[in-house]
C-alpha cells in the first residue's frame, strides 16, 4: 500500500490536501498559499483526479487510508 505516497503528488497539491484536512475552505487555502482561489480549485480538482475520487472529503478519507496524512 505503500508504493503511492506522495510522489504523485505535486508539492501544491500535497499542501492543499494538507489545508484541506485541516478543514480551511477554498478561500482560506487560498490565503495561506498566496494564490486565487480559482487557483485553489483547479489544485483541488487535480487533486481529486489524482485520488481518483469526486470531492474533497473522499480526497482527505482516501488520503488518510494510504497514509499521505
Amino acid at each position: 500500500g505503500d508504493v503511492y505516497k506522495r510522489q504523485n503528488l505535486t508539492n501544491r497539491q500535497s499542501q492543499v490536501l494538507d489545508l484541506i484536512a485541516q478543514g480551511k475552505s477554498n478561500k482560506q487555502i487560498a490565503y495561506d498559499m498566496g494564490v486565487s482561489e480559482a487557483t485553489v480549485k483547479l489544485h483541488i480538482n487535480a487533486l481529486l483526479r489524482s485520488l481518483k475520487v469526486n470531492n474533497r472529503t473522499q480526497a482527505v478519507i482516501t488520503a488518510q487510508k494510504m497514509g499521505l496524512i
